[in-house]
């Protein structure tokens, strides 16, 4: 009899007997503090919903007018009109706070305004010279990165209309003189941008990072995936929320910038196959010392050989340079070249522990490969994470 428990959204207690995450050969016992952390990580608990000691006249905005007349009058004070749609608390003491969702949404700076309570909700874009960031005592940029403020819906509008002009200029190719051209859908740019500023983890002392190379784009936002998605599910998932107070208030904005409708990876995805692109990678940077989330959109054509092994690999798991060398119909260095260019672009690791002739390769986020080298293996969960996992 096999018994199997897939991975839950939520966190677990025994009753009367506390939450325990699981170790190597025992188990540990989580502290209150650890089990709210968790909480936090895996989505079931936001941090746009916690109040912050912030006046609420910093929040009598045009921005805040803009979403009345769009979302229709309420009656009160303005403290009544925030308690009545759940943007706001009364404490014991009948003094009125806004929760964190209502400074991102309304007020001018909320990242100044809460950078004071260890958070920053900022969009930092950088455009770069080459295929990587290059470390040393220069950097690699092309131009002054930008930093973009303000309201979560004008943070929205200028993040994208910023990313797509850069993508318009094209860029000339490090040492080549060779101009190229981005081809990404801009509605895949959009939608991913939306996703990173709406449910990244505002609890996180930490910007939203937009990285623009030669051939990909990089859009890096804190926190994890939530409520169980992962790296190698999200393009099947249905729509789970990190932050539903402001997905939700969003759409009463004039020409919202999301509907809230669950579709949009599964959009990005059609998308970029329709364009003939290689799908968005998400990769879940655990052991970063603040956890993020890495969305690559590449700007490279992929080859019809690429559906062929990319079924084969959701099917088998692994993929070698006889089976491309069969399904693309090439000799076996044709094949080989393949692969190299497929590890180089991020899309296959290789096997571990696995000798140069024997060689193969898998999808970076296939859990067999905690650990694994490859381009990208560093982002990948490693083993010391997962013993950490709760039960």
């Amino acid at each position: 009899m096999v018994i199997d428990v897939p991975r839950s959204a939520h966190v677990h207690s025994l009753v009367n007997g506390g939450t325990f995450t699981r170790l190597d050969k025992s188990n540990r016992t989580l502290s209150a503090e650890e089990i709210t952390d968790l909480s936090y990580r895996r989505g079931t608990r936001s941090a746009v919903s916690d109040p912050v000691p912030i006046a609420l006249d910093r929040l009598n905005t045009p921005t805040w007018r803009r979403f009345l007349e769009r979302r229709g009058a309420l009656s009160g004070s303005m403290a009544e009109q925030l308690l009545s749609i759940g943007l706001a608390v009364q404490g014991s003491d009948g003094q009125v706070q806004p929760l964190r969702a209502a400074v991102l949404l309304f007020a001018d700076e909320p990242g100044s305004l809460l950078a004071a309570h260890g958070t920053r909700a900022d969009v930092r874009v950088f455009v770069y010279d080459g295929k990587g960031v290059v470390a040393g005592a220069v950097p690699n940029l092309r131009k002054e990165p930008k930093t973009i403020r303000g309201p979560l819906i004008d943070q929205i509008e200028r993040t994208v209309q910023t990313v797509m002009d850069e993508l318009a200029l094209g860029v000339t190719l490090s040492g080549s003189g060779f101009r190229t051209r981005h081809v990404y859908p801009e509605r895949v740019v959009k939608e991913a941008i939306v996703n990173a500023i709406v449910h990244r983890d505002y609890r996180l002392n930490r910007d939203i990072a937009v990285r623009i190379f030669d051939d990909h784009i990089e859009i890096e936002s804190p926190g994890l995936l939530p409520k169980g998605i992962t790296p190698a599910t999200v393009h099947q998932a249905d729509s789970k929320a990190r932050n539903d107070l402001i997905a939700a208030n969003l759409r009463d904005f004039p020409a919202p910038p999301n509907f809230d409708a669950g579709e949009g990876v599964k959009m990005m995805f059609a998308e970029m196959n329709r364009a003939k692109l290689y799908p968005p990678l998400y990769r879940e940077n655990p052991e970063r010392a603040i956890e993020t989330l890495t969305v690559h959109l590449l700007n490279h054509e992929r080859p019809s050989a690429w559906d062929q092994v990319n079924e084969w690999l959701h099917r088998h798991g692994v993929v070698a340079n006889a089976d491309v060398a069969r399904m693309a119909g090439v000799d076996t260095l044709r094949a080989s070249k393949l692969l190299i260019a497929w590890r180089d672009q991020g899309l296959l690791v290789p096997l571990p522990g696995r000798a140069k002739r024997n060689m193969a390769y898998a999808r970076p986020e296939t859990p067999a490969l905690e650990g694994a080298s490859g381009l990208f293996a560093g982002l990948t969960e490693n083993r010391s994470e997962r013993a950490g996992k709760p039960r």
